[in-house]
């Protein structure tokens, strides 16, 4: 049965000890020696299929090709055989910390990986490339990777059900460094001990702001969870030789919560698995079937819906106005609450058109689909009809979208909202959506055959068919596996693609 933990903020003169402290209940987690349930094995397959589908769909682009220099530019490390890089060749590796680093980059580049929104936002995919790249490093089986990745998941996800990142400009990769910290933990089946220095350390080196989110949106977006999981397997990497946290990294009066999230007399109640509880927590996300920020998923749907039924809603002249009445988060994160121009700005970066759901909705409105490099080509964004449309379209909050999307029912919660077209004629148009068809409660739930559709629909283009079919089947036996074969989970591109991809030049 899951235990709440009562996580609040201490004077140092309480000296709060540490089999009390948040880190020390999350690294005793992370150490219990659970079985993964079998539904859960096949989701963590899944999200296995999910990252290397959009890794692929990456592999040329600027960020990618930036990181996986990087990556090469270090050698492995001593303490293993190192691990591998999407797109190069299996015995090509590098130090775990810097494949974390460019597998991180290249799954987020797009952002079309899963999602898990409740007190804070996180896509707990990003867990994955450094728990990997450990496993492949010292030579785990797919087991224990099963293992870790559940942790990962599990750590991350519980977190961002209770403490809040974003309304304090904490960007939520802070929840990315402890779990997977964690996840390589429970992994590498390290005791509880050295798990709480890591995850002391994750959390503080990975706090950031949220100015990565806002303004001109940079290619930092797609490296900011990639810092953190390098980070994570650096803090782990300390801790084995005996390096300690700052502590208590959380309840501190000089800590994280009391000087950057809810201060000195917040609280909160955090959510964990009890001694001997499986975790579970993978099955509660959910992922993208349209490269976009996931508050954008359910729109999609629903414009594409609306503009297939009613082709004259595409059409500027016969609107006056679109009005998107939706939640907090997406008023004001990528809606025209944020007050930020730079959403209504035909030459923004794709990393900001992705972040605006007035350019999202026009666009899906009048294509009646989304993808993932059409869609935000400068030349669409730049089509006159659409920049009329699209500078019809606002945003208001309502607090009914704002309540289902919070709540812990999953019945209820919701991500969506309700959109009124009032038409140059005087009518109006009003329909509303609660989920993306691709999400568990929508109309059409991803399964196995919709992940491994999307895996093939993005790496047809970068991989060799064999390559696919190859990848496919191992990753299918995750359970399975040997260490060897935890040292193929990559994918390789067709040859000369990455010879051609432009290789930037830095220090080293």
């Amino acid at each position: 049965m899951t235990v709440t933990h009562h996580v609040r903020v201490h004077r140092s003169e309480e000296n709060l000890a540490r089999e009390d402290q948040l880190a020390w209940k999350i690294a005793e987690v992370a150490a219990d020696p659970v079985d993964v349930d079998q539904d859960v094995a096949d989701m963590i397959i899944n999200r296995i299929i999910d990252n290397a589908s959009v890794a692929a769909a990456s592999l040329t682009r600027g960020p990618i090709n930036a990181a996986r220099a990087q990556a090469f530019s270090h050698p492995v490390s001593t303490g293993g055989i190192g691990a591998t890089v999407f797109g190069a060749a299996l015995d090509h590796r590098t130090s775990p910390e810097w494949a974390a680093w460019a597998n991180g980059v290249a799954v987020r580049e797009l952002d079309y990986h899963d999602t898990f929104l409740a007190a804070e936002y996180s896509h707990p995919g990003d867990n994955i490339p450094p728990i990997l790249a450990v496993a492949q490093h010292v030579q785990a089986d797919g087991r224990a990777l099963l293992r870790g990745i559940a942790t990962g998941y599990e750590i991350q996800m519980d977190l961002v059900r209770a403490i809040c990142l974003h309304k304090h400009k904490i960007d939520h990769v802070a929840h990315l460094g402890p779990s997977a910290a964690a996840g390589i933990g429970t992994l590498l089946g390290l005791d509880v001990e050295t798990i709480y220095q890591a995850v002391g350390q994750g959390l503080h080196t990975t706090t950031a702001t949220r100015q990565s989110r806002k303004g001109e949106i940079s290619t930092w977006k797609a490296h900011a969870p990639a810092f953190a999981g390098k980070l994570a397997v650096e803090a782990v990497d300390r801790a084995m030789r005996g390096q300690t946290s700052p502590a208590p990294i959380y309840e501190g009066e000089d800590g994280v919560i009391a000087w950057m999230l809810d201060g000195k007399d917040a609280a909160y109640e955090v959510p964990l698995p009890a001694a001997g509880e499986a975790k579970r927590a993978i099955l509660d996300s959910y992922t993208k079937e349209h490269s976009a920020e996931y508050q954008a998923q359910a729109w999609i749907d629903l414009a594409r819906k609306l503009g297939t039924e009613n082709p004259a809603l595409r059409d500027p002249a016969n609107i006056e106005a679109i009005v998107l009445h939706t939640s907090h988060h997406t008023h004001y994160v990528i809606g025209s609450g944020a007050n930020d121009p730079q959403k209504y700005d035909p030459t923004a970066s794709r990393e900001t058109l992705d972040h605006s759901i007035p350019y999202i909705f026009a666009v899906a409105l009048q294509d009646g689909g989304w993808h993932h490099v059409d869609s935000y080509a400068p030349e669409r964004a730049g089509r006159e009809d659409t920049v009329a449309l699209w500078h019809k379209i606002t945003t208001a909050e309502d607090a009914e979208w704002t309540r289902r999307y919070h709540s812990e029912d999953p019945d209820v919660k919701a991500f969506g909202g309700r959109v009124e077209f009032r038409l140059t004629d005087g009518t109006t148009v009003v329909d509303e959506i609660a989920v993306a068809d691709a999400h568990p409660l929508g109309a059409r739930p991803f399964a196995r055959d919709n992940y491994i559709a999307k895996f093939r629909l993005l790496a047809e283009p970068v991989l060799e068919a064999s390559e696919i079919e190859r990848f496919l089947e191992l990753v299918q036996r995750l359970p399975e596996l040997t260490a060897a074969e935890v040292g193929e989970l990559s994918i390789i591109a067709r040859p000369g693609l990455l010879e051609g991809a432009d290789a930037p030049q830095g220090l080293v």
